[in-house]
């Protein structure tokens, strides 16, 4: 067999980090059990707690996204020392090229990486080769690892002295719970610098060609997420305000709205929105795999379910999308594919 088996000893936090560019299994570890994932700073085996070089991570993620497709803790230490830095970075939308060059420069230099679910393969191969990279993803009822244990994680390797890089898709203050990891962090006196990324819906909007504003057919745009926290049961029908949603001079941008969209639609409407208005779908925007619904507001839910769009897909809903022209969708498509 070319897998080979290797005995995880306990491993100072000090041993370099290239030790860690040796050749693990491409398919996805099994999770460590919790005590280990938060034990002491200084026996914690990096690999043990599914740490992974910057390549083994790309190939990982690409293998989770295809079974997706084919598909259709315990008590934290103590510091050890003066905190490092935390970075939370955004990596915007996916296309590699709206990284920003201070987000490159920091990947390339990180010693840790913990990335999301919606880091892109190609995204991740631009992370340094001595970094040691661990998957922290979330998705819709099933997440690696609480949030809770992902604080603990970044404050223990902030204080074991290492150049921590926390990664997010989009933007990290954007509904992607940068805020948390901030206040979290901060308050147990960890320096945190926050390097913003593109959003979803500028880098998104643009990729369409659809601007989020004009003066002939919208002065403002807000965004919203159509996820509630897993402890809200209130039904999506109260937990908006939908008579401010449905003023039609606005854009609104519904971020993980997919699951809901048929609901949220159905508010819109109740409140006076016209059934006419324009709207679009965009499920893996900027990559080689987008795909483009365009529908009126009253048959978007349908369009969407009828085409099958998967997670993760952002809904623009308003007067600008009719700017989208019906022919730009596959060429959009055919484009993104091209340039990856």
């Amino acid at each position: 067999s070319h897998r080979r088996v290797r005995e995880h000893t306990h491993m100072p936090l000090s041993l370099s980090l290239a030790t860690l560019s040796l050749a693990f299994p491409l398919r996805a570890p099994p999770l460590p059990p919790r005590a280990r994932v938060v034990a002491s700073a200084a026996s914690d085996d990096l690999s043990a707690l599914g740490f992974r070089s910057a390549a083994e991570a790309a190939a990982e993620q690409r293998l989770r996204r295809s079974r997706a497709e084919e598909a259709a803790g315990g008590a934290c230490a103590g510091p050890s020392g003066p905190a490092s830095s935390v970075y939370l970075v955004g990596v915007g939308p996916g296309d590699v090229e709206l990284l920003t060059v201070k987000a490159l420069r920091l990947m390339r230099d990180a010693d840790l990486v913990l990335y999301d679910r919606l880091i892109s393969p190609e995204v991740l191969s631009m992370v340094g080769p001595q970094a040691a990279m661990l998957y922290v993803g979330k998705e819709a009822g099933l997440h690696t690892r609480p949030q809770e244990e992902i604080h603990r994680l970044l404050h223990l390797y902030a204080h074991a002295g290492k150049s921590v890089v926390r990664l997010k898709g989009g933007d990290p203050t954007v509904f992607g719970r940068g805020g948390e990891e901030l206040e979290y962090l901060e308050a147990r006196g960890v320096p945190v610098q926050i390097v913003p990324g593109i959003t979803a819906a500028s880098g998104i909007a643009a990729a369409l060609r659809v601007p989020l504003t004009h003066r002939d057919y919208a002065d403002s745009v807000r965004f919203v997420t159509g996820h509630a926290r897993s402890e809200n049961s209130a039904p999506v029908a109260e937990r908006y305000r939908w008579e401010v949603l449905s003023d039609p001079s606005q854009t609104l941008v519904v971020y993980m709205g997919l699951s809901t969209l048929p609901q949220f639609a159905d508010g819109l409407l109740q409140a006076g929105l016209d059934a006419s208005t324009p709207a679009v779908a965009v499920q893996d925007g900027t990559t080689a795999t987008q795909r483009v619904v365009a529908a009126p507001l009253g048959g978007l839910a349908t369009a969407v379910e009828e085409a099958s769009l998967a997670s993760p897909t952002l809904v623009i809903i308003g007067r600008v999308v009719s700017l989208l022209r019906e022919a730009s969708a596959g060429e959009l498509a055919a484009a993104a594919a091209a340039a990856a």
